[in-house]
């Protein structure tokens, strides 16, 4: 089972829509899909609830319970650190970091990337790390800036994903960008190639 870590420490990074789209794609890819929530908000599992059952399949596992999955999607709580964030990257084959466009998420994904460097599982490569820009908007100082900070980083750039409520709508249903009809999703689509490579690369 390949494992995905989706974490930042600070709370409205946009950790769950991160998660819940990557086991959409993965789902819709027909692979064997299963998602830890360990966000003490439950999002995740609230949209699991609402998923209907003639969508692709999506396995809740629990805290300590095995799947028999091909992919895990971990949605990682905020505070993540220390201890906490070094047993995960030990179960992780992926670490995708989403960043918003504020100056308080910015300045908090630095310290937190600056930590995943320090961890040993990271040092020794077996937790291979990428950035997703969320909420993008490039006509905006903030989505600028965001831009700029994720360029400076000794690290791939996955994806800058746009500020669009198609996210917000599919949530409501409990499905992802990937299970909505090809036309009204597609310029979003566009923006997850070069995650979708780093997933299966």
């Amino acid at each position: 089972m390949r494992v995905i870590l989706v974490a930042n420490p600070k709370g409205g990074s946009g950790k769950t829509t991160l998660s819940t789209n990557l086991a959409g794609y993965l789902a819709s890819a027909g692979e064997r899909v299963a998602m830890l929530d360990l966000d003490r908000q439950k999002s995740a599992t609230q949209w699991l609830a609402m998923r209907s059952a003639a969508l692709p399949s999506i396995e809740l596992l629990h805290e300590g319970q095995k799947g028999d999955s091909d992919w895990l999607v971990i949605d990682s709580p905020a505070g993540l650190h220390g201890k906490n964030l070094e047993r995960a990257l030990k179960l992780a084959h992926k670490v995708a970091v989403p960043i918003a466009p504020s100056l308080f998420d910015i300045r908090a994904g630095q310290d937190f990337l600056a930590a995943l460097h320090a961890e040993k599982a990271v040092r020794k490569g077996h937790a291979f790390i990428g950035v997703v820009g969320m909420r993008v908007d490039q006509r905006t100082r903030a989505g600028v800036t965001l831009e700029q900070f994720m360029a400076q980083q000794d690290l791939p750039v996955l994806a800058h994903l746009r500020n669009t409520q198609h996210y917000v709508n599919a949530a409501f249903e409990g499905k992802s960008l990937f299970d909505l009809p090809r036309h009204v999703a597609e310029r979003d689509i566009e923006q997850w190639h070069g995650l979708i490579d780093w997933l299966e690369d």
